[in-house]
């Protein structure tokens, strides 16, 4: 593999690239001066200290004139009074349709800058500059951009393709530990849904990948976002198998929700128990093997992500899921597995094995 990858998300006119590198963030200017001449950083107060004053003068390099917006850190930032004060401060500067934005950051951040992206002018150009493993191999691909309510995650949004995704592996050397395993839980889910043979190479790698291995890190990031990329280019506003993608997610979501979208569980902890209760519920509908749920929970355990949540508590999750926006009416759609890479979906899972599987999570 070359020291720079190059992926396409096929769409069409919307079609965009995703390189994959060290020092991207250096060399930003060259990448985003053929898509304008000015643009608009959006970041929080974490990022800016470690990276934007590399991305300004990778920009100054390039002539492209620049101001920078900051957001409070964390995931209490995606809602609507934060994309009210940040669509106000972008429209302060004068923005035209030709304007750029860029989200320079993680998930949160990726979120909120591209759903304003698409709703400020009717639509404006975004790039993203994800700086965590999770936004690298998940949230800055594919458009879906939004914020949380008290009803539930991303429940507000859009779907708005990014111009341009630069996946700098420098960005990853600087996250805790914690945030690394967060964002593993993403990269597991691509084995688990669409290639067993790399998830079996994430039981020989994975650990190294946490510890900081440049070369795993690049291989993984490169097949999650090549997996992403078939999808999206697929199935783009989810109509179909896109919905695969959301393994474990559902449950994860209100976990997520119970816990406040705070420290107390990030994304990708909440994801790693999901996955694990859906193939928990596919082992008890025979769909799977109880070998292979067992062999998820192992790996997952062996890097250091949570399997279980004991504070969880049924009644508030149930309802939680049920306002997940994959429900139909009253009925949950939840991603299950015939074994390992044979994902499907189930349609209104009996209540009583629903609530083996949180039991199986919670203890």
């Amino acid at each position: 593999m070359s020291s720079d990858s190059r992926l396409r998300v096929e769409l069409g006119t919307r079609s965009y690239d995703i390189l994959i590198g060290a020092g991207l963030i250096a060399d930003a200017g060259r990448h985003i001066r053929p898509l304008a001449d000015r643009a608009l950083i959006v970041t929080d107060a974490n990022v800016a200290s470690l990276h934007l004053p590399t991305l300004q003068a990778a920009l100054e390099r390039a002539g492209i004139a620049q101001h920078t917006i900051r957001l409070p850190a964390g995931e209490q930032t995606k809602d609507f009074a934060y994309l009210a004060r940040l669509s106000e401060e972008i429209l302060s500067h004068r923005i035209e349709r030709g304007s750029l934005l860029i989200a320079l950051g993680g998930g949160v951040i990726g979120d909120i800058t591209g759903f304003a992206a698409s709703i400020l002018l009717r639509g404006i150009d975004f790039v993203q500059i994800p700086t965590t493993l999770l936004a690298q191999v998940d949230s800055s691909v594919g458009g879906k951009t939004g914020i949380n309510t008290s009803q539930g995650k991303n429940l507000v949004g859009t779907f708005h393709q990014p111009r341009l995704v630069l996946a700098d592996l420098d960005a990853l050397t600087t996250l805790p530990k914690r945030e690394i395993r967060a964002g593993y839980a993403e990269v597991v889910k691509y084995g688990l849904i669409a290639d067993a043979a790399f998830f079996a190479w994430l039981e020989d790698h994975g650990a190294a990948l946490v510890d900081g291995n440049t070369e795993a890190r690049r291989h993984a990031v490169a097949v999650s976002c090549a997996a992403k990329a078939r999808i999206v280019g697929a199935d783009e506003r989810e109509a179909g198998q896109r919905a695969l993608l959301n393994l474990g997610h559902t449950f994860g979501h209100a976990l997520e929700a119970e816990c406040g979208y705070g420290d107390e569980l990030l994304h990708g902890e909440a994801v790693a128990i999901g996955m694990v209760m859906a193939f928990d519920l596919s082992a008890r509908l025979g769909l799977c093997p109880t070998a292979d749920a067992a062999r998820l929970a192992r790996h997952l355990a062996s890097v250091g992500l949570p399997t279980a949540y004991p504070a969880a508590v049924w009644p508030s999750l149930r309802q939680a899921m049920s306002v997940d926006k994959k429900a139909r009416g009253a009925r949950l759609r939840l991603v299950v597995l015939d074994g390992l890479a044979r994902p499907g979906i189930l349609d209104d899972p009996s209540e009583e094995l629903l609530r083996q599987a949180y039991q199986e999570v919670s203890a």
